[in-house]
């Protein structure tokens, strides 16, 4: 600032005000300091800048895998509502485990960002949510954590569940299963708390259905898939809810492998909808979740906390809606009394 304070003869107060805005400059000073800017191709120290602002410079963001298109649309909405706003974003991928996050928290600190949006892949507040809150806010998205009384911005998951699963009990469908998500989360509770309610208001015994634990991942699905699929056809389920659309993938992708038709033999639904389900064959009945608008509003609120703009109010709750596609029809037995 004090080279381009010389090169346009001015005081380094009036190069301050030029550059922030914050004071009254002529207009002849003012273009001999934009001249200087350009010509020694200056960059504002921005950390220093906005400590003076109470204003961000740099956020983090934890998601826990960018194979899932649903992280990477989230991700997507914070980095754009951040750039709005000349915010420079720092991703790290937690893979769901805590020696990762634990790594994240580390380099979190070590730049100094000024606040995180967080979403974990843990069932309890890991070690390192408790130290990214010493470095500023934290909102969390897509998940609550016991203990953690925390901002954040979520998803009507429970009525999600609950939609999809009374289509599917709509089908004719009476026997089911699910693969359901990491035990304990959030989010996972709330889906196959939504299921079980479908299946008691359509008449049909919750507790009838089979329920295996999945991670989340493509994987899962399909070695879930073939648990849960692969018994005599009298006792196999007509209809396969998944708690996410990676699992419903790998659902998707063993009942292929296996020979079972989708959706003759087994319906399968999944939950997000992300970019992929309906380029799949059979494109895929799920629940809508608007990632990219709530990964904007998780940086927005962020960064209104950190300026002191806003309060952590109630969480942000978002609507979700059932996209009914060619993976869940009535169940075959319907087809030949029909």
């Amino acid at each position: 600032m004090k080279d381009v304070a010389v090169r346009a003869n001015v005081s380094v107060s009036t190069v301050s005000y030029v550059l922030n805005g914050t004071g009254p400059v002529s207009a002849d000073r003012r273009a001999r300091v934009l001249n200087a800017v350009r010509e020694l191709d200056y960059i504002p120290n921005e950390s220093a800048r906005n400590l003076k602002r109470q204003s961000a410079s740099t956020i983090g963001l934890v998601v826990p895998d960018l194979s899932n298109q649903f992280f990477t649309l989230l991700a997507s909405g914070a980095a754009h509502a951040a750039a709005e706003r000349d915010v420079l974003v720092v991703l790290c991928s937690s893979e769901s485990t805590e020696e990762a996050e634990s790594s994240n928290a580390r380099l979190l600190r070590s730049q100094r960002v000024d606040g995180v949006v967080y979403l974990t892949g843990f069932d309890e507040s890991p070690t390192s949510l408790l130290k990214l809150q010493s470095l500023g806010p934290v909102v969390l998205v897509d998940e609550r954590v016991p203990g953690a009384d925390l901002p954040a911005v979520l998803a009507d998951g429970r009525r999600g569940a609950r939609d999809v699963a009374a289509h599917v009990v709509g089908l004719g469908h009476k026997r089911f299963a699910c693969i359901a998500g990491p035990t304990a989360l959030w989010t996972a509770e709330q889906r196959l708390a939504g299921y079980r309610e479908a299946l008691a208001l359509g008449g049909l015994d919750p507790d009838r259905m089979e329920v295996v634990i999945g991670d989340y991942r493509m994987n899962s699905g399909f070695r879930l898939a073939k648990q849960v699929l692969d018994v005599p056809v009298h006792r196999r389920p007509t209809a396969l809810l998944c708690a996410n659309d990676m699992m419903a993938i790998g659902a998707l992708e063993y009942c292929r492998a296996s020979g079972l038709d989708v959706p003759g033999d087994v319906s399968v639904v999944g939950f997000d909808d992300v970019p992929m389900a309906p380029l799949l064959s059979p494109r895929l009945t799920t629940v809508r979740q608007p990632a990219r608008e709530m990964g904007v509003h998780a940086a927005e609120l962020l960064l209104d906390l950190i300026r002191g703009d806003a309060k952590p109010d109630a969480p942000k709750s978002f609507p979700v809606e059932v996209i009914v596609r060619e993976s869940a029809a009535p169940p075959r037995s319907l087809w030949t009394n029909g």
